[in-house]
């Protein structure tokens, strides 16, 4: 029985964490049911040993399957309170499969929330193909086991969620960390996320989900949410398309103290916007890992727009960027276009175009910068002090392969 971790690519292997600080208060596991072939994982399980408020975004894509449409049903009925736990498969997306789709989202939830005791709190996601419905028994046998085999979240419990999560994806995508707030608490988070192809916001990735033993109330959340995924899983861009399934939810159990009077309620207070940022950094580390695995690519790539009179100007051309077919090819191609290219190996900038007029550019020294895996576009408006960053890669002949193969 092979483990996807087995065969990570010696290029991905720096990107898979050997250790981690995880949140307390959860209990984790990622096992096999029998949805994929030859025992790689498929199914995983988040649970909470008490009561966690939770937030989440979802696709905006116009068609959304069962698993977005129950867990956005949970939280409204929930009020983002009350939510214990994550159930989350590969290998079936359970999109486009109808009232019998809804019926086995429910299923899947309605089976851990029961063995956790409390109605309607449960969250699921789902991926893989797409117009096949769930193995619904298997599933449900495997949350059953799963449930009784769920440990207090070692490091090699959370690379096993992490491997539950995969799909097309050549390495599992997990972070973990330790924040302190200005009132001194401390608190901790987790991260997965998964997605190689059809990245592209709104939302950004197929599923990403945070856990964290933060205090926090569920309006507060939500907000922080909002303010996060703008800046991380909404600012990755691997190929423009968008996926019916998409879902970053985060869940905070409250666990890193007992004191009530430490939960953070208020969005203009100093503990929230420190976890705001906390939050903010974490999901973006999270985001790039998705574009450094996306299908075929062989660059990662930064677009850094600044001088725009706002924001979401900024945004809106480096989205742009990061979508346009001609720069992916030719970032692959490895043929300099008219902007600036900063290297990542800390050499000389090469500046393409100054106040619309073009450089004298060095071809030898363009093309150098253009080999570099990893490179940073910028572009500087000059007509405000905004800025942003989104984050994208090549097309290579391996994406339109990949694709081509893939039964979706």
């Amino acid at each position: 029985m092979s483990s996807p971790s087995s065969i990570i690519p010696a290029s991905k292997q720096h990107l898979v964490p050997t250790s981690g600080t995880y949140p307390t208060g959860f209990k984790v596991t990622g096992l096999h049911c029998g949805i994929k072939k030859n025992g790689i994982k498929d199914l995983a399980l988040i649970v909470s040993d008490r009561p966690c408020t939770a937030a989440s975004v979802f696709t905006t894509n116009v068609f959304k399957a069962a698993p977005v449409l129950l867990s956005r049903e949970i939280l409204e009925k929930k009020s983002g309170q009350n939510i214990y736990a994550l159930v989350t498969n590969s290998g079936c997306a359970n999109a486009v499969t109808g009232v019998k789709g809804d019926e086995n989202a429910k299923k899947m939830s309605d089976e851990v929330s029961k063995l956790v005791g409390v109605e309607s709190s449960t969250l699921v996601m789902s991926t893989g193909v797409i117009g096949q419905h769930l193995q619904i028994e298997k599933i449900l046998q495997g949350i059953k086991s799963g449930y009784q085999k769920a440990t207090k979240g070692t490091h090699k419990e959370w690379i096993e969620v992490a491997e539950a999560f995969m799909t097309t994806d050549t390495f599992p995508k997990l972070r973990s960390g330790r924040f302190v707030l200005p009132s001194g608490l401390s608190y901790n988070m987790a991260g997965i996320t998964k997605g190689a192809g059809m990245i592209h916001p709104n939302m950004a990735t197929l599923l990403a989900a945070v856990v964290t033993d933060a205090p926090i109330s569920a309006p507060v959340l939500n907000e922080a949410l909002k303010y996060a995924v703008e800046r991380s899983f909404n600012a990755i861009s691997v190929d423009g398309d968008m996926s019916t399934n998409d879902t970053f939810a985060v869940l905070a159990n409250g666990a890193a103290t007992s004191d009530q009077g430490k939960f953070i309620n208020d969005v203009k207070g100093q503990d929230y916007l420190k976890f705001r940022d906390d939050l903010t950094n974490f999901a973006a580390d999270l985001a790039k890992l998705v574009v450094r695995d996306g299908e075929g690519a062989t660059k990662f790539v930064t677009i850094h727009v600044k001088g725009a009179p706002t924001f979401s100007d900024a945004k809106k051309v480096a989205s742009t960027i990061s979508t346009s077919a001609l720069v992916k090819t030719a970032l692959f191609g490895q043929d300099a276009n008219w902007v600036s290219f900063i290297p990542t190996d800390g050499s000389t900038p090469l500046k393409l175009l100054t106040h619309g007029e073009p450089e004298n550019v060095d071809e030898d020294r363009a093309l150098e910068i253009l080999k570099l895996e990893e490179l940073e576009i910028s572009v500087d408006l000059g007509i405000g002090n905004e800025e942003a960053k989104m984050w994208t890669c090549d097309f290579s002949y391996d994406y339109i392969k990949i694709n081509a193969e893939y039964r979706s």
